[in-house]
């Protein structure tokens, strides 16, 4: 006979604790509190829209600026939007399917078009180079008189530093290009407080209009350097696995802070964007300097018509610009290469051949500014590669499951494409044939 207690009854069996269930990756960063716990989940975007004011976006707001005034500020606004529409799409396949979309290219579309898609990805990387190399070298020869071929290998043995912090981690990584997005920004801000704006010309800007055949060229432009093709790619590969979530209703809690990652991150660099067309358009246009049409001419004029200050606050976010883009650049190369193919090679190597046209420009002495802008051109023309799979991919519920594009979504990113893509047509048309 087993035990029994005082009145006689045997004791109550009692019942093992249930185990404490453990925190979910999610939970253990909103646990850190209302504010650093938001702050854990954001930061995806900021590296993204590092790309978003490169030096592509000085070569062409400036020169938009310059030569149109308030004309093209429109322009920037509308280009600025759909960045953040389409960021948000490719945040949410690498949150849905734990796959970046160059992965995602290769596993649902014909061997013969993910092939295709990653042979014109290594040519937009190619031209994303020349915009950042040539930007951090020009940048580097006007605070400190490097000639501009030494500059550009001085910009490569900086973004292998700067990208060698992911290697130990994401987060220093994305402390790193967030320290120098503030740079760029404060600079800006600088800048416009000294210049100033006119109110009445920056509301007048914001009707869409064009100045002709003229301008057409630069509105390619400054779409192609806001919208970019490798950070479409790059921003599903930065959320992948960057936060592991348990299920699908983790999935969406943690899509509500992407979106707001993409809302700041790009908010701040469409505001930077249109500081400098509106820097230019009050500077240059209204005193008859419409001829400014280079980044070197831009630093001049600021200081000889504002000062040491200005021109010196206009270089260090050059320089800035040019360093953190090219670091962001390499890392969307590798997620690229091995999405598309299965294939890594060194950094060393990747560098030294997406590099090979910007030292070239460099080496020849080719005018910077309009190999810029150039390159911005490259970039538009490549921007529909990356968007439609993006789009076809986004919209199938077998790939997205509960994440799957709403209808309006769908409808809205394929407004932007049909945009873009007629937008490049025609310009392709005016500048041959018309």
């Amino acid at each position: 006979m087993g035990p029994v207690i005082g009145d006689g009854r045997p004791p109550a069996v009692t019942e093992p604790a249930a185990p404490i269930t453990e925190l979910s990756a999610l939970q253990l960063l909103r646990s850190r509190g209302r504010l650093r716990g938001v702050l854990a989940l954001l930061g995806p975007a900021f590296v993204a829209a590092v790309a978003y004011i490169d030096p592509g976006n000085f070569a062409t707001n400036f020169t938009a600026g310059a030569r149109f005034g308030y004309t093209l500020a429109w322009v920037i606004v509308v280009a600025n939007l759909m960045a953040m529409l389409v960021q948000y799409l490719s945040a949410k396949a690498g949150v849905a399917t734990g796959r970046d979309l160059p992965e995602l290219c290769r596993e649902h579309l014909p061997r013969p078009v993910s092939r295709g898609l990653w042979v014109q990805a290594e040519v937009i990387a190619m031209a994303t180079d020349l915009a950042e190399f040539v930007g951090a070298a020009v940048g580097l020869n006007l605070l400190f008189g490097v000639p501009l071929f030494p500059a550009g290998l001085i910009t490569a043995v900086v973004a292998f530093g700067i990208l060698g912090l992911e290697q130990r981690g994401y987060r220093r990584f994305e402390l790193a290009i967030v320290g120098l997005l503030c740079i760029v920004f404060l600079g800006f801000l600088y800048d416009l407080a000294v210049v100033g704006a006119d109110p009445v010309g920056v509301a007048d800007g914001m009707v869409p209009g064009l100045a002709g055949n003229d301008s057409l060229l630069l509105v390619a432009g400054i779409i192609g350097a806001t919208v970019m093709p490798h950070v479409v790619y790059l921003h599903s590969a930065l959320t992948k696995a960057r936060v592991a979530c348990r299920d699908d209703a983790e999935r969406h809690e943690l899509l509500r802070f992407q979106r707001l990652d993409v809302v700041v991150g790009l908010g701040a660099a469409g505001v930077i964007n249109l500081s400098m067309l509106v820097i230019a358009a009050s500077l240059f246009n209204r005193t008859g300097h419409a001829d400014v049409d280079s980044i070197e001419a831009a630093h001049a004029g600021l200081g000889h018509l504002v000062g040491g200050g200005a021109a010196l606050a206009f270089a260090v976010a050059l320089l800035a610009s040019g360093l953190s883009s090219s670091s962001v650049g390499t890392y969307a190369g590798q997620v690229v290469m091995q999405g598309f193919i299965r294939q890594r090679i060194p950094l060393f190597v990747r560098r030294g051949l997406t590099m090979l046209p910007a030292l070239l420009v460099l080496g020849l002495g080719l005018p910077a500014t309009d190999s810029l802008v150039v390159s911005q051109v490259v970039l538009s023309f490549g921007i529909p590669f990356a968007l439609v799979p993006l789009l076809l991919l986004t919209r199938r519920a077998d790939i997205m499951g509960s994440f799957v594009n709403s209808r309006a979504t769908t409808a809205a990113a394929g407004g932007i494409a049909a945009v873009i893509i007629v937008l490049n047509v025609y310009l392709l048309y005016v500048t041959f044939l018309g």
